[in-house]
């Protein structure tokens, strides 16, 4: 038997690979994902089957008659109304959306939640208001950051990750953070080194196209864009790890005034990723190398969809639906496989325990 899950703000299902598929954890099954997004419930409908709900969360709880019983709720409610991206992050009412999803954990009869978001929701009031919502319920809950490098994934995505049980329901607290998997390469330990960016991507080709390709993964995702003779010379004159500010020092007649004027700031805009390193976190304008580090290693092009997604953890086969910005946009929101692997591994011992204790 497998245990029961529902997923909100699910996306294309990153979370619910980790947990779902095989070829990560397994030994689950997602009965209900909901999201506003079509393009990626398309997706996650697709890969995982179940019951997917394209809408406003709020709307759909108004309107549906019955909540299914469930094991474990996952998702990441939107979190733009926390990021440090977000400069008017006061009075986001996007920051109450924790809300239906705690009443889908009650509803569900959920022993387990799990709620992935970015790291600054742990500094905020909401975390004390999901807390005392979450005690108020019967669960106990733990939080902590975690680094997506330290359990697989090539890329070091820092993300706040809330896990609550419920001790009456017999449920064991979890081992948290879960066991890593990977060390970075200065840590003296017997774990093997984070996943690089050649170790994910090397042994593609060359990008064919401009568009999604009417071929089998993963080429049908490996194509290129078409910069501009401007864009082309700025690439070129960006070395192996560099960013703007090699860009403004090798060749200034070619960067932007508005860059020239501001000598400081962050190092990863224009940045080139590196080859011997996971990833920068992967956002939902990869494609758009002044956006952050997501010019190819050595390649004088932005990574294509298909690197994106593997830089995430997504193996090749998994079926994203939609335009070529609609999949982008699935995949630089997705929580990383790998990184959803080892929660559901944690989960998974959590609720066995239970049973191995109801079984003695």
């Amino acid at each position: 038997m497998k245990y029961r899950i529902i997923d909100l703000f699910s996306g294309a299902g990153g979370m619910t690979l980790g947990f779902v598929d095989g070829r990560f954890e397994g030994g689950f099954d997602c009965i209900l994902a909901v999201d506003n997004d079509r393009a990626a419930i398309a997706t996650h409908e697709k890969f995982f089957g179940g019951e997917s709900v394209p809408g406003n969360i709020e709307d759909w709880l108004k309107k549906t008659k019955k909540i299914p019983q469930a094991d474990i709720v996952i998702g990441g409610p939107p979190c733009q109304g926390f990021s440090l991206l977000n400069k008017n992050r006061e009075g986001d009412e996007r920051r109450a959306l924790w809300e239906p999803y705690m009443d889908i954990v009650k509803a569900s009869g959920a022993k387990v939640f799990v709620m992935e978001n970015v790291k600054e929701l742990l500094k905020s009031t909401e975390f004390d208001d999901i807390r005392a919502r979450a005690e108020k319920l019967g669960f106990k809950i733990v939080a902590d950051v975690l680094n997506a490098a330290d359990y697989g994934a090539p890329q070091t995505r820092r993300r706040a990750v809330i896990v609550g049980w419920n001790e009456k329901a017999g449920v064991t607290p979890p081992e948290f953070p879960p066991r890593k998997t990977h060390s970075a390469p200065t840590v003296k330990d017997d774990l093997p080194n984070w996943v690089t960016v050649k170790e994910a991507i090397g042994d593609l080709p060359s990008p064919v196209g401009t568009e999604i390709r009417d071929s089998e993964a993963p080429l049908n995702l490996h194509f290129g864009r078409n910069p501009t003779k401007m864009s082309l010379a700025r690439y070129k004159v960006v070395p192996p790890g560099g960013n703007r500010f090699d860009l403004q020092k090798n060749a200034p007649e070619l960067t932007p005034p508005c860059w020239l004027r501001k000598p400081s700031g962050g190092t990863d805009l224009f940045g080139r990723l590196w080859w011997d390193r996971p990833s920068v976190t992967i956002r939902t304008e990869f494609f758009k190398p002044e956006k952050g580090r997501y010019l190819h290693p050595v390649k004088h092009r932005p990574i294509t969809h298909r690197e994106a997604a593997r830089l995430m953890g997504f193996p090749d086969d998994f079926p994203f639906t939609g335009s070529k910005t609609e999949i982008a946009k699935q995949i630089g929101n997705a929580v990383p496989p790998p990184l959803a692997k080892a929660i559901a591994k944690m989960v998974k011992d959590m609720l066995k325990t239970k049973k191995t204790a109801k079984a003695a």
